[in-house]
C-alpha cells in the first residue's frame, strides 16, 4: 500500500511540475528543499519527511488529503471491542473564585424564578 500511495504521489507531483513548467531544480529553489528531495520525491521513495513534502506540495498548489476508506482491516480493528485499559476519568476541576460571574454580568434575582 505504501508503495501505491509513493507511485501515485509520484506522478501526481511530476505532472504538477511538468504543467507549471517547472524544473527539478526550480520548484526545490521555490519550496526551500533540495533537488535531491524533488528526485526523491518524483522517483516514488516511500520514506520522506513529512514536513519537507508538505512544503513541497504546497509550493505545487497541491493539498494532501487524508479520507477513511472502508476495508477487511478497517472493518476487523472497527469490530475489536477498545482496549482493555480502564478508562481514567478525572472529576471537574473546581471553579476557583476567581472564576466566578462578576455581580451585574449573573442573572437578576428574580429572573428565571416563578
Amino acid at each position: 500500500m505504501a508503495q501505491d500511495f509513493a507511485a501515485h504521489l509520484a506522478a501526481a507531483v511530476r505532472a504538477r511540475r511538468g504543467a507549471l513548467r517547472l524544473s527539478q531544480q526550480d520548484l526545490a529553489d521555490m519550496a526551500g528543499v533540495s533537488e535531491r528531495f524533488v528526485r526523491f520525491v518524483e522517483q516514488g521513495k516511500p520514506s520522506l519527511r513529512l514536513d519537507t513534502l508538505l512544503a513541497l506540495l504546497d509550493t505545487l498548489g497541491v493539498e494532501l488529503q487524508l479520507a477513511t476508506r472502508t476495508s477487511a482491516a478497517a472493518r476487523a480493528l472497527a469490530a475489536q471491542p477498545l482496549a482493555a485499559q480502564p478508562l481514567v476519568t478525572q472529576p471537574p476541576p473546581a471553579v476557583p473564585p476567581s472564576a466566578a460571574p462578576l455581580e451585574g454580568n449573573g442573572p437578576s434575582a428574580g429572573e428565571g424564578q416563578p
